[in-house]
């Protein structure tokens, strides 16, 4: 594989921990991955997919906190729930949703942070143009 030339890169490795279990080893941090018990795994952490949608979630909710911060607006209890629909036969998400909730006076101000951070998040940047994408932010 030949890797272009680039800025900036992020690495991480991946280790066989035990049966079907992978402990990813992330900067200074360590993360099981695994399948649940009806998957033939042990159960000792989240599956892949669980986690792909868990990294555009918190990419999202990151950027968006800091937009926040930035701006300094008052929106409480910030929250996203992020969905995916799984299609079979190659088994891989068509969509994706994204549900932005919080306590905010000003809906137009919730919904310019909301934008702002969709445009920030690098996750949500690599995959508007290879899957269904929608965020919202919910009444």
């Amino acid at each position: 594989m030949i890797l272009k030339p680039m800025a900036d890169r992020m690495t991480i490795e991946l280790h066989h921990s035990s049966g079907a279990a992978t402990e990813a080893v992330i900067r200074t941090h360590r993360l099981l991955i695994d399948r649940p018990l009806e998957k033939g795994g042990t159960d000792q952490g989240p599956m892949g997919g669980e986690l792909f949608l868990a990294s555009v979630g918190g990419c999202f909710m990151s950027n968006l906190l800091a937009a926040v911060r930035a701006r300094e607006a008052s929106v409480e209890q910030l929250q996203v729930a992020v969905t995916g629909v799984i299609e079979p036969s190659p088994a891989r998400f068509t969509d994706i949703e994204l549900e932005v909730s919080g306590k905010c006076d000003d809906s137009e101000l919730l919904a310019k942070l909301v934008d702002i951070a969709s445009r920030g998040c690098i996750m949500v940047n690599t995959l508007r143009d290879k899957l269904d994408l929608r965020i919202s932010i919910a009444p």
